[in-house]
């Protein structure tokens, strides 16, 4: 019998909010029980649920007498994914309903088929939502903690930061510069037919109008090409290693900024790649291999240098902060519903000891790049302003392509990338 792909699609959309889990972790094991055009269709009901869930959940509520609690949990996310297909994708009407009203067996709720067959049918028939003005976290489908955030933070800005987050991320690609110019690569697509929507002046990284199975892109197996956002690409670049330096990369996996650096400068004298969960550095060690590229990669904690320096200081260091994640959104958006507004703080102190105890690696004159993935002040320019305020020995480089005076702040979908920051601090040499 076929696996139901709404049933797993409940059973995921619940896993991640009910209990916590990330979707990186429940997606893919779901997946490997579908084929073909299904694991397409899975990940869309899981991240589209996850993307409107506050405006599902109301629908919800206003058709449905008694919530669904306890052990038929699974089935109130079965009427959301029956929603989302209805009020969002090109199913059709009638094959949404009844393959979702199929999915109450395989998650053993056979009982309860009637109630999501008249739920989903009186949706259909639904035409105006009947309150004149929703709430604001129902209208932009995120949490109030977040969107107050962003309302302070952007105070012009912050219906776009929202949107922005809702959409779905274009694909970027970087090249393998040991191997082809971007021209060169450039030529392969078009002969491949693959269609390039843009290229960024500054990273090289380019943008396709429509996005492809990785086994497709030209060279991919032999490590010409890799995947990664356009905002991430702008690292390397910024770090801008010489010749012969010692560089580090500070929560490096899973390793998408490491291998950047060594295509760009294969000539550094040697690259130490950390991160503190030894699994993720697999990935890491995945990406070396398939590029052929290497570097020292070691399981460690960059607030405790301490436990694991050489004492060779180093000449660049990529500072890849573990942060809310909130730039980043649009691609993981069960970030919305795992972060909790009491993260940010214990984030930002873990931020200040990291920097604190990174910056004594760092040789006079060389140079430290730090790098979040986050939108939120507290975590990108704030924290270097205090750094700085506290570091005689610490001097602020501009970075051209900015307007900001502390950093460069990129939010989502500016230029099309994720929203990233960036700082680069130089070291004096009279510190």
């Amino acid at each position: 019998m076929a696996t139901n792909v709404r049933a797993l699609a409940a059973k995921c959309t619940y896993a991640v909010i009910d209990k916590g889990r990330s979707l990186a972790d429940e997606l893919p094991a779901l997946q490997e029980k579908v084929i073909g055009k299904d694991k397409g269709l899975l990940q869309e009901l899981c991240y589209g649920v996850l993307r409107y869930l506050p405006e599902l959940e109301h629908e919800v509520r206003q058709l449905i007498q008694k919530p669904l609690v306890a052990k038929q949990r699974a089935v109130h996310f079965l009427l959301l994914v029956g929603i989302y297909q209805i009020k969002y994708t090109r199913i059709p009407d009638h094959a949404a309903v009844s393959e979702t009203v199929a999915a109450t067996k395989p998650l053993k709720h056979q009982h309860l088929k009637a109630l999501v067959n008249g739920i989903l049918r009186n949706f259909q028939r639904k035409t105006t939502d009947n309150d004149e003005k929703l709430p604001v976290a129902i209208q932009y489908n995120h949490p109030s903690w977040f969107i107050k955030k962003i309302q302070n933070a952007y105070p012009d800005d912050w219906p776009a930061v929202l949107n922005a987050n809702q959409e779905k991320p274009p694909m970027w690609l970087r090249v393998n510069q040991q191997h082809h110019t971007i021209e060169q690569y450039l030529e392969l697509l078009a002969k491949a037919d693959i269609e390039v929507a843009s290229v960024d002046e500054f990273s090289g990284a380019i943008k396709l109008a429509q996005a492809t199975d990785v086994n497709n892109l030209p060279g991919f197996e032999l490590g010409h090409v890799s995947v990664q956002d356009g905002a991430a690409q702008q690292a390397a670049v910024l770090l801008d290693c010489q010749p012969h330096d010692n560089v580090l990369d500070c929560c490096a996996a899973p390793g998408g900024k490491t291998c950047h650096i060594l295509e760009l400068r294969p000539s550094i004298n040697a690259m130490t790649a950390i991160d503190i969960e030894e699994k993720r550095l697999l990935r890491v060690k995945d990406n070396l291999a398939r590029l052929n590229l290497s570097a020292n990669v070691i399981a460690a904690d960059a607030s405790k240098p301490e436990l694991w320096w050489d004492k060779q200081a180093y000449d660049r260091i990529l500072l890849d902060a573990p942060c809310s994640g909130t730039g980043v959104i649009r691609r993981h958006p069960d970030i919305k519903w795992l972060r909790k507004s009491t993260d940010i703080e214990a984030l930002t102190i873990l931020q200040q000891q990291i920097l604190k105890n990174i910056w004594p690696l760092l040789k006079p004159g060389g140079t430290l790049l730090y790098v979040t993935c986050s939108i939120l002040p507290e975590e990108n320019c704030e924290q270097i302003q205090q750094f700085i305020s506290k570091n005689s020995d610490a001097e602020l480089i501009a970075i051209d392509n900015t307007q900001q005076k502390i950093g460069w702040q990129i939010l989502p979908n500016e230029q099309s990338m994720d929203g990233f920051y960036y700082a680069k601090l130089k070291k004096k040499n009279n510190g």
